[in-house]
């Protein structure tokens, strides 16, 4: 219900009205069924961003620390992420991470579009950074496709470390072509070469 409320009445239509975000190959994402939105990251806005562009829930992987910050701000944060249905991810400890591709994995058998951003992290620079393998081990084990997704912009509305946006320019995202993986079924995962 919070999702469905910010998306529609809260959130969405304050992004709409202030940055007016564009979106190309909204098509390439399905309309039904279950899929992996894999993006670049570039800004804490770009899990705004690109939701409210897809007319589907997106149910986002998301840093473990969003829901152990401790003190008043960590109980609205952890409230926030845990209300719109996100997946916490700690990066830390191998065993909490595959339990949370786990999940990933379940979201998707469910049917559900599931989003993540194969860097792991914010890029630094706005570079592109080579991905974990967690996105090629999913879409394997669930059997769905990949769409690529490319944030524009959204580095320079709202840079690392600040707090209040910039207006302008205009943010959007480009989703690509659906990548489909499933030629690699069956191969057992013994390092990242395997699947790039």
């Amino acid at each position: 219900m919070l999702y469905g409320f910010l998306k529609y009445v809260a959130v969405g239509p304050l992004l709409h009205a202030i940055w007016r975000p564009w979106a190309e190959g909204v098509d390439n994402v399905p309309s039904k069924g279950p899929a992996i939105l894999a993006s670049n990251h570039l800004s804490f806005s770009d899990s705004f961003f690109m939701p409210v562009m897809v007319p589907r829930r997106v149910t986002f992987l998301a840093k473990s620390e969003y829901f152990t910050t401790p003190g008043l701000k960590g109980r609205l944060s952890r409230g926030f992420f845990r209300g719109v249905g996100q997946v916490p991810v700690d990066r830390e400890d191998s065993d909490a991470a595959k339990a949370a591709l786990d999940t990933g994995v379940r979201i998707l058998r469910e049917g559900h579009l599931l989003g993540i951003y194969p860097e792991g992290t914010r890029s630094p620079d706005g570079r592109l950074y080579r991905g974990k393998t967690g996105v090629a081990r999913m879409a394997l084990e669930a059997r769905v496709p990949v769409i690529p997704c490319a944030m524009i912009n959204t580095d320079t509305i709202q840079p690392t470390g600040q707090r209040m946006p910039h207006l302008r320019p205009r943010p959007g995202v480009r989703f690509g072509r659906p990548l489909d993986f499933s030629r690699y079924e069956g191969w057992r995962a013994t390092g990242s070469s395997n699947v790039r």
